[in-house]
């Protein structure tokens, strides 16, 4: 939708939600462009492919974390690349498939008759007609999803067979800035890796909600424990010191979390987010306060992965989930302070 569009419709709109599935207001979707796509299986099935290797074992390696595909994964990995055999203009870049869900990089290299919903749609056909062919009523893929879906509680609705391989929609994200396409083509290598360490430390990615603090209320991924450590301390920096104190600062911040403290911060200055740099690299115990909200299916950012993992992590998000990011206010800075404090004391 134009921009002009969305602002005629927008007093009609009601209360705006957030979603993962709204487009770019003022986006040309037909013209060049990149994108990295999302799509999740209907019910989250994992019918795509079994996780296997070693969560210990690095990229590269023959036992690594890595997705084995099933015959229908196999069969829309083809679709996939078939894209450009429909639309000539769309140039499928990478694909990592998941057991219940793909992400994609696709280059439309010039302007479209279509938009790319389009092309998307008629490459989630192709993916259901290769569903409906391998899950016949006596296939046996078939009997695995329904077994599935009994086995987590599914609806009679959830367990009904249909043609529809994917949920409505997908997520896109546009291409903006230089260095982003290798950021997302590690993302995509890096996914095995994240979804076995997610299974080997379940609880410490799993989003808890409702965790209360003194007056506050958060989300929370990661080791929750940490709130109980005896000795908390608040990393608060102002935005003016030097990078002569900065270094002082981390040197005295990592001394402290060296001899046993649990360091607290929302890293907004400069100096805080050096610590929290510094922090990470030493392998030492933090809590994080973001601003960014979490859903259900959220997750650490690539580069808390592992620290999360090892128990030495917590993010704590005050705020409700948003799809877009607003601004960060000087408010919310002050806010983010408090509840820092507030964390210490408790």
């Amino acid at each position: 939708m134009d921009q002009l569009s969305f602002e005629k419709h927008k007093p009609f709109a009601g209360e705006k939600k957030p979603s993962m599935h709204r487009r770019r207001v003022g986006h040309d979707y037909e013209a060049r462009c990149i994108y990295l796509i999302t799509m999740t299986v209907e019910g989250r099935r994992p019918i795509l492919g079994t996780l296997l290797g070693d969560v210990s074992e690095s990229e590269g390696s023959p036992d690594a974390p890595r997705v084995e595909l099933s015959p229908l994964g196999e069969a829309v990995k083809q679709c996939w690349q078939s894209i450009p055999d429909y639309y000539p203009e769309a140039k499928p870049l990478a694909l990592q498939l998941m057991p219940d869900h793909l992400h994609g990089i696709i280059f439309i290299t010039r302007a479209m008759q279509q938009h790319l919903g389009i092309v998307l749609k008629g490459f989630k056909a192709g993916c259901n007609k290769c569903y409906r062919e391998l899950c016949e009523p006596e296939g046996r893929l078939l009997q695995q999803c329904r077994g599935i879906e009994n086995k987590e509680g599914g609806g009679e609705e959830d367990k009904r067979a249909h043609g529809f391989l994917f949920s409505r929609n997908y997520n896109d994200h546009i291409l903006d800035g230089a260095g982003e396409l290798e950021r997302w083509f590690q993302y995509l290598r890096d996914n095995p890796r994240r979804l076995a360490i997610r299974q080997a430390h379940s609880d410490y990615f799993r989003v808890r909600f409702g965790v209360a603090i003194g007056p506050y209320t958060f989300a929370a991924i990661g080791n929750r424990f940490l709130l109980h450590h005896p000795e908390r301390v608040q990393v608060q920096c102002s935005r003016s010191l030097s990078d002569e104190l900065v270094a002082a600062t981390v040197e005295q911040m990592l001394a402290r979390a060296r001899k046993g403290a649990v360091l607290v911060s929302p890293a907004i200055s400069k100096g805080e987010q050096a610590v929290m740099r510094a922090m990470l690299e030493a392998r030492l115990p933090l809590i994080f306060l973001t601003p960014w909200g979490f859903n259900t299916f959220s997750r650490p950012g690539h580069q808390y992965y592992e620290a999360c993992a090892e128990g030495r992590f917590l993010i704590l998000a005050p705020w409700e989930h948003q799809n877009q990011r607003i601004p960060l206010t000087r408010d919310m800075c002050m806010q983010l302070n408090d509840m820092a404090a507030v964390i210490c004391a408790d």
